[in-house]
């Protein structure tokens, strides 16, 4: 399998090493060993477990895989920051021109230039700094905390302790004072023995303030983004003591749970008792709280985004909830006006006036007699006007007969079909000889236009004349109508 070098085979030859290396896969011959004496993996492939040509290796090995270049000696330490070594005496040879230090030039010195160099005045000749080199591995060289010295930190804690002593003593003092001002306004020993005991009730602020200190411990749960992210923690996602909704059913075909965004929607225990679950799942927060009203603003975006506005929930949200808000009030408004206009042509029976007495009492002197069916034989002063028209007989699809109203001096047709859609005779008569005569000009290419502009309305009897002319291909009787 791992061989050396690549010498020509016979089709016999390759055969038999095929074999042989299905037989090293499938365990029934033992594996091949390299020049150490380890067996080698079988599954290998043949790319990685041959050595190049180059090496000239004659027996099977995994040398060429191996790691042949040796880690460099990294180090942790880091830079000594400030140190000193040899301060000569007088001026060296390739020292610094400016302080004659020899670990820098004078374009590379830090000290104030001087008018003369120490070059030529061979005074105050400044020590030679410790130049230090490292090897740092790659995460030594992108450690931000490389060479920092924990011991620093305690002046840090020094400091906020001796602003916590300062907080506390001028709180003693502010306290001290007020109780001195209250001492010598009341001279009363009951209004002492009040302070007294105000005294052993009262708080002391400082342990209050340090309460609220501590209150970016409590993470509340606030919902501020389009997509319902929430500023909380991971603390407040359930109390540590209640067992955890992905635990409350072992089934593999329950409710299923999320481990990247933690939501089980499905309720784990639909057969348990209502009273007894204390989750039921994520879906009952998709239905309370803002989450339906963040659903009608989203169904009200994307209808106003069809209807030609310039409205995109994700692109500007802000401006969606204004418009959204501005449209509840212009609807409340519209509602309001037409629950008045109602109001006002028809009344409110549910209204707090008082109603008549001859109504509410049921008595009036009007003396009108009824029979069995309710309706009224004599002493009715305004007689009900008679109809003109024949009774019984129901023209153009009316549901009964027309009658005249008195009020309105106008016969007015009861009926399920609008006065506007019936359709008389003498008319659709007429518009089907229009069409016919329509239709023959359209076929007549001397008289067709190529663009006609004229305004014609179309009536209904136009329509029903255009629909009875219409031929309908996929009609089995137009054979027969032709």
């Amino acid at each position: 399998m791992a061989t050396a070098s690549v010498t020509f085979k016979s089709r016999e030859d390759h055969r038999k090493q095929l074999e042989l290396e299905e037989a090293r896969k499938a365990g029934l011959a033992p594996a091949e060993v390299d020049e150490d004496g380890n067996e080698i993996n079988p599954h290998i492939p043949q790319y990685m477990s041959s050595a190049p040509w180059y090496l000239n290796a004659e027996k099977p090995s995994l040398k060429h895989q191996r790691k042949w270049k040796s880690d460099p000696n990294y180090t942790k330490s880091w830079y000594d920051r400030g140190a000193k070594l040899f301060q000569a005496n007088k001026y060296r040879k390739g020292a610094c021109e400016n302080c004659g230090a020899m670990t820098h030039d004078k374009k590379s010195c830090m000290e104030r230039p001087r008018n003369v160099g120490a070059k030529w005045t061979n005074v105050n000749i400044a020590p030679d700094e410790k130049v230090e080199s490292f090897e740092l591995d790659y995460d030594g060289k992108r450690d931000r905390w490389n060479g920092y010295d924990p011991s620093t930190y305690t002046r840090v804690i020094a400091d906020y302790e001796a602003r916590e002593e300062a907080r506390k003593k001028y709180l003693k003092e502010q306290q001290l004072k007020k109780l001195e001002e209250k001492d010598t306004e009341k001279d009363d020993e009951n209004a002492g023995s009040e302070d007294d005991e105000e005294d052993g009730l009262r708080i002391d602020e400082a342990k209050v303030d340090e309460s609220a200190q501590m209150d970016f411990a409590k993470v509340e749960k606030r919902v501020r983004t389009t997509g319902g992210g929430s500023t909380g923690t991971v603390r407040n996602l359930r109390i540590r003591e209640d067992t955890a909704k992905y635990l409350l059913n072992l089934d593999v075909n329950s409710a299923y749970y999320d481990p990247k965004t933690r939501s089980m929607r499905e309720d784990p225990l639909p057969d348990a008792d209502p009273n007894d679950k204390f989750y039921v799942g994520d879906n009952q927060n998709r239905l309370s709280g803002q989450a339906l009203e963040f659903k009608q603003l989203n169904i009200h975006a994307w209808e106003a985004f069809e209807k030609g506005q310039d409205i995109h929930m994700q692109a500007a949200p802000s401006q969606a909830e204004l418009l959204y808000k501005s449209f509840k009030v212009k609807k409340e408004m519209l509602k309001s006006e037409h629950k008045d206009k109602i109001m006002e042509k028809y009344g409110n029976a549910a209204s707090e006036d008082a109603i008549p007495r001859e109504l509410l009492l049921g008595q009036s002197e009007r003396e009108i007699e009824y029979d069995r069916t309710g309706r009224i034989i004599k002493g009715q002063d305004v007689s009900l006007p008679k109809s003109k028209y024949e009774e019984d007989v129901f023209i153009n699809n009316h549901t009964n007969e027309p009658v005249q109203h008195e009020e309105k001096r106008l016969a007015t047709w009861g009926t399920d079909v609008p006065q506007d859609l019936v359709l008389n005779e003498k008319k659709l008569q007429e518009s089907l000889k229009k069409e016919t005569a329509r239709r023959k000009e359209e076929k007549d290419e001397r008289k067709r236009k190529y663009n006609v502009k004229f305004n014609d309305e179309v009536t209904a009897e136009d329509m029903e004349a255009y629909r009875m002319k219409r031929i309908h291909h996929d009609d089995p009787m137009k054979d027969f109508l032709n």
